[in-house]
């Protein structure tokens, strides 16, 4: 594979990149013998689309899959844009005109692709209008990513960005209130106003934020745990954050 291609798997992540940017496509590959209205759906638009595809046995897709859950189905395709902090810029223009208020989501130090592609899902129900990621020590938008966020990966831009800090505080002189999230923090998530411009920050499973991080954020809360487990997964605790701000903004 050409260090410019990219493979994605998984029928939810194909069916939804064959929608978005069928241009992308060089090769399909799906599982010989299966037949099912799933896979027909994409075989149909593959067709539409005139995407060169091949029928091949379960061992050459594991193979390819370096033995991922693939689910029948693997493309090679382009390499897709990869957003920078100059993007941001351009994605809060874009919120202004359709009259959104600024919501965006911010991973410090997630690594494991399958938070990542969690948390691309997660932001995706929520209506975030990008996930923020540093350029070193976080998981980036691979074939697991995708499959796992089920379509979210081509709808949710993940923009990396070099000095996180740096692009902390861009943000906060654009109007965008930055909360994170800590366990030492007095403040329950449920007891503060988040209806306003917003960029959610999480740290890491174990370590949460880092200490610059968290210096910089406007504002820090916590959930309330109940139980005899001191934390979340990663993907789980942004679920309920991002959904509280959603309620509280209807």
């Amino acid at each position: 594979m050409a260090k410019q291609d990219e493979l994605v798997f998984g029928i939810h992540a194909v069916n939804e990149l064959i929608k978005r940017a069928p241009e992308r496509f060089i090769e399909l590959f799906l599982l010989k013998g299966r037949e099912d209205e799933r896979l027909m759906t994409i075989i149909n638009l593959s067709k539409k689309y005139e995407i060169s595809t091949q029928l091949v046995s379960r061992k050459v897709l594991d193979e390819k899959s370096d033995g991922e859950q693939h689910q029948g189905v693997l493309a090679r395709i382009t390499q897709g844009k990869t957003y920078t902090e100059n993007d941001l810029v351009d994605i809060l223009a874009q919120a202004k005109e359709k009259d959104e208020t600024p919501f965006l989501l911010i991973l410090d130090g997630v690594t494991d692709p399958h938070n990542l592609g969690a948390c691309l899902r997660n932001a995706d129900a929520a209506g975030v209008q990008a996930i923020i990621v540093p350029k070193d020590n976080a998981a980036r938008l691979t074939a697991t990513v995708r499959k796992v966020a089920v379509g979210a990966a081509e709808t949710v831009p993940l923009v990396q960005v070099t000095n996180l800090v740096r692009t902390m505080k861009q943000l906060q002189d654009n109007g965008v209130w930055i909360i994170g999230t800590a366990g030492e923090t007095d403040h329950c998530l449920y007891d503060e106003k988040l209806s306003g411009p917003m960029a959610l920050v999480m740290g890491a499973e174990g370590k949460g934020m880092r200490r610059l991080t968290r210096e910089n954020c406007d504002q820090l809360v916590k959930l309330p745990m109940a139980g005899s487990v001191s934390s979340l997964n990663v993907s789980v605790a942004t679920g309920i954050c991002l959904f509280e701000i959603v309620r509280q903004r209807r």
